[in-house]
């Protein structure tokens, strides 16, 4: 209901490489010099799923947008320069997801099947049937194993069906087989893995997902550590360095995807490369791809209007 408001030496080496990956596909986005003023946004509410507290966004109306998040941060931190915009003229949904943001974060084995139970959850309580599906990076991952299973029929049991989407966008999305891998390997020789929350590693994220240098100031970097720090997200972020869901990537898969598809892609991610884009565009019948200049893994935090000008056309 819904209510307002190990041990052993290959572990050890792919725990310490999967750093790459904690700060790879995770999206850093406090307001620092590099970032447009986020608009003020209502309160959030509420849903119980399977226990758990979901925290939500329910803003504007029309044609229902659902936007997912990315690793290691939020419906805010992800989507918070272009929610306002986009509901002008739609609903927007946009939760933050077990783990992060506002949302419970226990401590349980997560994996791709987690987020894609719940966001099947929400959207059956929230009784959604007709509805675009927009996921960044970690999310465009989970968006497209809700679109491969929701269009399959695929589901738990006779009432746990998931509600399709009748649209899908991705962007600069996770879920590559190979791409997924080689985040997961051992950093070359002569490059130590950076471990634990510091400022190195916060240097370190923000190239990795921004172009602007602006993103590389030191006020940029001690505003990120301080978010890193007071997010507490970190359970979360340590289970997706799980080597199994390398067996929940997408690739082979994508041809089930038969539903009008947008690709957007930031011309410059570091993280994951334009060729991912274009493999995604060119897997899934008829979608198109748009290519942001000037921006890197995250153009709806570092190029906003860039952004909703290639997707709003595509939500017409």
């Amino acid at each position: 209901m819904h209510k307002a408001n190990g041990s052993g030496k290959p572990w050890r080496r792919l725990a310490a490489a999967c750093s790459m990956l904690a700060i790879g596909i995770a999206l850093l986005a406090p307001v620092t010099a590099g970032a447009a003023p986020q608009a003020d946004l209502p309160e959030q509410k509420t849903a119980v799923l399977f226990g758990a507290n979901i925290r939500y966004y329910d803003i504007g109306s029309g044609p229902v947008l659902v936007l997912v998040h990315g690793l290691g941060s939020s419906a805010k931190g992800d989507w918070g320069q272009v929610m306002l915009a986009l509901a002008q003229n739609h609903r927007v949904l946009a939760l933050d997801q077990l783990g992060f943001g506002n949302s419970d974060k226990p401590q349980i084995d997560y994996g791709i099947q987690t987020w894609v139970d719940f966001l099947g959850e929400f959207l059956r309580q929230s009784q959604v049937s007709d509805f675009t599906l927009i996921g960044e990076s970690l999310g465009g991952w989970i968006s497209a194993q809700y679109t491969i299973q929701a269009l399959r029929g695929i589901a738990a049991g006779p009432s746990l069906g998931l509600p399709k989407p009748a649209r899908l966008v991705l962007s600069d999305s996770a879920g590559l087989h190979t791409t997924m891998k080689r985040l997961s390997a051992s950093p070359p020789p002569g490059k130590p893995a950076i471990v634990g929350a510091s400022l190195a590693g916060e240097k370190q994220l923000l190239a990795s997902v921004f172009h602007s240098p602006s993103y590389q100031t030191d006020q940029a970097l001690r505003d990120g550590l301080a978010w890193s720090l007071a997010k507490g997200d970190t359970w979360a972020i340590r289970a997706v360095r799980n080597p199994a869901l390398l067996d929940e990537t997408v690739d082979n898969k994508l041809g089930a995807i038969k539903i009008p598809t947008l690709v957007i892609w930031g011309e410059h991610d570091n993280l994951l490369p334009l060729k991912d884009g274009r493999y995604f565009a060119s897997k899934i019948g008829g979608a198109e791809l748009k290519i942001i200049p000037g921006s890197g893994h995250a153009p709806m935090i570092e190029t906003p209007d860039a952004f909703l000008s290639a997707l709003q056309p595509f939500l017409r």
